[in-house]
């Protein structure tokens, strides 16, 4: 994690209720997914023009990226400085072209889980589509061969072993959000669980 931060820089990078850790704690509902390069591919579907499919080697051929993020947890851990590297968004969505109507989508993974998210958070400049961890290619319980990386919201929001993407006129709740956690996610206002919803304006 380098130097340790002064008190001001914590304030303006650690979000209410988290405490630090330079671990990288494994969290995962259901067992591994084992991963076959040869079977693997990438969907994107949905209310686009075209629906595209990458095989493995076409998908590790897009163009890539690194940046530096934080990483923020539910369970109150946070992470700093975490090296990504990976295509982001704002490449990937070159080679997609949306329909009006879209606006959401649907993170679809390995196991049928999925998480949601409005069109506006995940075109965000700093959302990757990532297969390395600082400096390492992701572990298999991180996510490999490719995770995504949400800088700005809980980290379930940014999930493991990603398979697809379909994207939507109307917002579908994913895995935790039918299951009582927040449908937006935001760490900075503490949006943990969807009874909270109920509370804000």
């Amino acid at each position: 994690m380098g130097k340790p931060l002064a008190a001001e820089d914590l304030d303006n990078r650690v979000p209410p209720g988290q405490v630090l850790t330079d671990k990288f704690p494994v969290l995962s509902y259901g067992p591994t997914p084992r991963f076959n390069p040869r079977t693997w591919d990438f969907r994107i579907s949905g209310a686009v023009e075209e629906e595209l499919r990458f095989s493995y080697e076409e998908f590790r051929a897009l163009p890539q990226s690194t940046q530096l993020s934080d990483f923020h947890c539910v369970t109150t851990w946070s992470r700093l400085d975490n090296t990504w590297e990976g295509v982001k968004v704002f490449d990937l969505m070159k080679r997609v072209t949306l329909k009006p109507e879209a606006h959401f989508v649907v993170v679809e993974c390995e196991a049928g889980y999925t998480t949601n998210l409005a069109l506006r958070q995940f075109l965000d400049d700093d959302v990757m589509l990532a297969h390395r961890h600082d400096g390492w290619d992701l572990a298999p319980d991180h996510g490999w061969p490719l995770r995504l990386v949400v800088p700005k919201l809980y980290a379930w929001k940014s999930a493991k072993w990603l398979r697809g993407l379909r994207f939507t006129e109307f917002d579908e709740r994913g895995f935790w959000e039918v299951r009582g956690y927040h449908n937006h996610a935001d760490p900075w206002r503490e949006e943990r669980y969807s009874f909270q919803e109920d509370c804000e304006e």
